[in-house]
């Protein structure tokens, strides 16, 4: 009886943390895209940001991104652009490579060390999450 009481407070627990988890990870998202994104893309996501006048191409609206995809969100496609593993015309050139810069900014990981590698990761997913969610 105890060890079912034990179970069930834990399976509780693990939920909640889950619920908070992912409330996290949507901020964190929601932040990355602000922070890096919202410029050429606006804070809406739908291509107006303040410097998308002076891009050579058309900004996209990434709140159809699903919409232009049959309705279904295409996640891996969008982490690969993203994080710079297919190119994506922008300004006349590629898209700013946010693979690269998160790398950047949290430094090269030491040879056994993955806490790096697993938190620019982490960044991307982060933000690819917070696009799917704002899908219209």
């Amino acid at each position: 009886m105890l060890n079912t009481f034990l179970r069930s407070c834990s399976a509780v627990a693990l939920i909640g943390l889950v619920s908070v988890g992912t409330a996290v990870a949507d901020d964190l998202g929601k932040g990355e895209y602000l922070t890096y994104c919202a410029s050429c893309h606006g804070a809406d996501a739908m291509g107006g940001g303040a410097i998308a006048e002076f891009m050579s191409v058309r900004v996209p609206d990434l709140t159809k991104i699903a919409e232009r995809n049959d309705g279904a969100f295409p996640f891996l496609d969008v982490v690969h652009m993203v994080d710079g593993r297919s190119g994506v015309m922008a300004h006349g050139t590629e898209m700013p490579v946010w693979g690269d810069r998160f790398t950047a900014e949290t430094g090269e990981p030491m040879i056994g060390d993955l806490s790096a590698i697993y938190e620019v990761r982490g960044r991307v997913l982060s933000l690819v999450s917070y696009l799917e969610s704002i899908q219209k």
